[in-house]
């Protein structure tokens, strides 16, 4: 069967799993060992390093021998056809029948191949999920359902994981960040407005063993009226002309007027205290500032934390997003819808995309704070735990509003901080040109500090108020200690932002 023929047996593929059909499914894959830690250990790291990278063929070669681990594999993973016998024997106690009927696979020949995306997926130290995706093959198709792609994860890895009683995942899909959810909130709910991503992520959650609350409809209208303590998001937040090509991508508005209703929206469905998380995207205009466009999106009150994490022009922009949904660049077709969407933005004078990480809470207490800041690169730990630290240290700082009180405070330099001073050659050997102190962890926040600024940091050990050490610092400097407060407590409240300082 040539590969279109079987894009058109699987294209409208809904999944309807039984409760008892998820039941066995689940018992099957677990005796198989076909769970995360599973597979990689079936494949190895160089296998399963090469399968990442969309290179199948060291996969197939590390499942020849095995066994029905390897059956599952080769047919779920790696799109292969599976004889009958092995297909039943990997399956049990489910059947192959029960499985088709399910919408799982596909009968192809005298063997059974995958007809949608079933593949294992799971925290770190947490139990077996398994999630439900289109096949990418039909990844070009209005309503396909994507699955674990770097979007999902990069903000799973950014979300925060403290417990609450309630979570929404807004525009669940299969039902990635739902399941994340399930793990520190007592009830989820997950709403989507596509149909089949809404069967995806049933099906997900089914054969998860995860209980969530499913609702269909556009943005927030599922769920008007209502509050959660957490919301978390992977919206359609791609930039370009009003419409519709692919429903994950497109939300259909212009631009990022999307993202600006959203945010607009997100706060009055958290209860006090409440986060809500999302990825977003925004455009770069010609002569306005981005970071005052995204800002003045928000309501009033509100604690922001808007982290760009990439900018592209507008080619890379539309090169990245037709290439995600798998189409040739040099295809006729492709180059018109490229032309059209460049037209867009050059007719909207954007001169680049933003992309990034958005974090929102509604404080319980006191005005909010609103910091917009670039973080492009790699970040080698997860962000979660970085935004909980910033959460906390807003909060910290919100109630040492004064320049009194924090001098009243004690603060101390966080573990893990070094300070770096940079030298050149000159003709007396090296000379000093600039020092900084740098987070070894996390982000890797850096910020160049004077000798006065180090002076300070050393002196923060947490055993005196930060008053006390400036005094010391300006009689030993010979400053003025006003002057010396008025230059350092701005960096002081950046820093410990930073988590470069952190309450003692």
């Amino acid at each position: 069967m040539m590969p279109d023929e079987k894009v058109r047996k699987t294209a409208h593929v809904v999944p309807d799993l039984s409760p008892a059909v998820a039941d066995a499914l689940r018992t099957g894959f677990l005796r198989c060992g076909y769970t995360t830690d599973g597979v990689r250990r079936l494949l190895g790291e160089t296998a399963h390093a090469a399968l990442g990278r969309g290179e199948p063929e060291p996969a197939h070669r590390a499942t020849a021998d095995g066994g029905e681990l390897g059956v599952l594999v080769r047919m779920l993973l790696l799109g292969g056809t599976e004889p009958d016998a092995a297909v039943t024997a990997a399956l049990a106690p489910c059947s192959p029948a029960d499985a088709a009927a399910a919408g799982l696979i596909t009968r192809d020949g005298d063997g059974w191949r995958a007809a949608l995306d079933v593949r294992p997926y799971a925290e770190q130290d947490g139990p077996p999920w398994w999630v439900v995706s289109d096949l990418d093959l039909r990844r070009q198709d209005r309503d396909h359902v994507t699955g674990v792609g770097a979007a999902s994860i990069t903000l799973a890895a950014a979300t925060v994981r403290t417990p609450a009683e309630t979570a929404l995942d807004l525009g669940t899909g299969c039902g990635v960040q739902a399941l994340h959810a399930s793990a520190h909130a007592r009830r989820v709910t997950g709403t989507d407005v596509a149909p089949r991503a809404l069967a995806a992520a049933r099906a997900t959650f089914a054969l998860s063993g995860v209980d969530v609350e499913l609702l269909e409809g556009p943005w927030l209208a599922p769920v008007a009226g209502r509050r959660f303590d957490r919301i978390v998001s992977n919206p359609p937040f791609v930039p370009g002309p009003p419409r519709i090509d692919l429903v994950y991508r497109d939300s259909g508005a212009a631009g990022d007027d999307a993202l600006a209703a959203l945010l607009g929206d997100l706060p009055r469905h958290l209860t006090p205290g409440g986060v809500a998380q999302l990825l977003g995207s925004w455009l770069h205009v010609r002569g306005q500032d981005w970071p005052e466009r995204v800002t003045s999106w928000l309501p009033d009150g509100v604690d922001a934390w808007i982290l760009q994490r990439e900018v592209a022009d507008p080619a890379m922009h539309v090169g990245i997003w037709q290439r995600d949904a798998g189409l040739d660049p040099a295809a006729p077709a492709t180059r018109a819808q490229a032309g059209e969407w460049l037209d867009w933005l050059e007719s909207a004078d954007v001169e680049a995309v933003g992309f990034g990480v958005i974090t929102l809470r509604v404080p319980e207490h006191g005005p909010g704070t609103v910091v917009v800041e670039d973080l492009q690169g790699a970040v080698d730990d997860p962000l979660g735990p970085e935004v909980e630290g910033w959460l906390d240290r807003v909060d910290w700082l919100r109630a040492h509003p004064t320049d009194a009180d924090l001098l009243g405070a004690r603060v101390t330099i966080a573990p893990g901080v070094v300070l770096e001073r940079c030298a050149e050659p000159g003709e007396e050997g090296w000379t000093q040109t600039g020092a900084a102190v740098v987070r070894t962890d996390g982000p890797r926040w850096r910020h160049e500090v004077d000798e006065l600024g180090a002076a300070l940091l050393a002196g923060c050990r947490g055993q005196m108020p930060l008053g006390d050490v400036v005094g010391l610092l300006a009689f030993a400097h010979d400053r003025p200690t006003d002057a010396v407060v008025a230059e350092a407590l701005p960096a002081v409240r950046e820093l410990v932002r930073h988590g470069v300082l952190v309450p003692a």
